[in-house]
């Protein structure tokens, strides 16, 4: 579904990302590890065309994107949950959901999908009405992926969900990731510093260094590697 050949970013004249290549296949889940400013964050930026690469091509269902603006790319279904959440704090939890379908047209197909997505996220059905920047951390986090899920992606690309939040919290965000791929097959690039979590969660896993990787193949494989249980996993 999306490949990535010997993709370069640079910030200025310092190279965040350094030649990195990878695939992710329909229907899996796959996680970036590493460390802060090891060019996770700024990999996921030049998939949606936040930062377009200097080198390198990047691919979606066959098709090159590297070159589209992100409201192209997030049209041809790539969605992304920024770090740090971002939602809309004067906006209710519904008018974030709705800025999410805002490219999209078919209104018995939007209702679905949002009755879809308040299965997974409860509260907010509860909480439609309420400002979404007078909830806690954790619940913003959810109206972050539901806004995502509302825009109907094929590709779901979540950037530190887990940042901050308590480990209750971190827990109920593992599950929803969890059920949203298993029940509906959503394939999803998860970067996350919490390596235990998203090696749990993944199906392959790249370690992310200093803008390369240096580790790739099943995420339980990685997950019982003896270095990267002594640098990622603390054990």
């Amino acid at each position: 579904m999306l490949k990535l050949d010997d993709v370069v970013v640079h910030y200025g004249t310092v190279a965040a990302v350094k030649g990195i290549s990878f695939e992710v296949d329909e229907n899996e889940i796959v996680t970036l590890i590493g460390s802060n400013g090891a060019g996770k964050t700024t990999t996921l930026a030049a998939i949606t065309g936040l930062h377009q690469p200097s080198t390198g091509t990047i691919s979606f269902e066959g098709d090159r994107i590297d070159h589209l603006a992100p409201e192209k790319i997030n049209a041809l279904g790539i969605a992304m949950v920024p770090e740090g959440r971002r939602v809309f704090p004067q906006m209710t939890v519904l008018e974030n959901m709705e800025m999410g379908a805002y490219l999209r047209t078919n209104a018995a197909r939007i209702r679905h999908d949002m009755e879809e997505i308040y299965h997974h996220f409860p509260i907010l059905k509860e909480r439609r009405s309420q400002l979404a920047g007078t909830m806690s951390g954790g619940q913003q986090q959810m109206v972050a992926m539901a806004r995502a899920l509302m825009s109907g992606p094929k590709l779901l690309l979540l950037d530190e969900p887990s940042l901050g939040l308590s480990p209750i919290m971190t827990q109920e965000i593992a599950k929803i990731i969890r059920d949203l791929h298993r029940e509906h097959g959503r394939t999803i690039v998860l970067v996350e510093q919490n390596a235990r979590m998203a090696l749990q969660l993944a199906d392959h896993a790249f370690v992310m260094e200093t803008g390369k990787i240096a580790f790739g193949g099943k995420a339980d494989d990685l997950r019982h590697d003896a270095k990267i249980q002594e640098t990622y996993l603390g054990v």
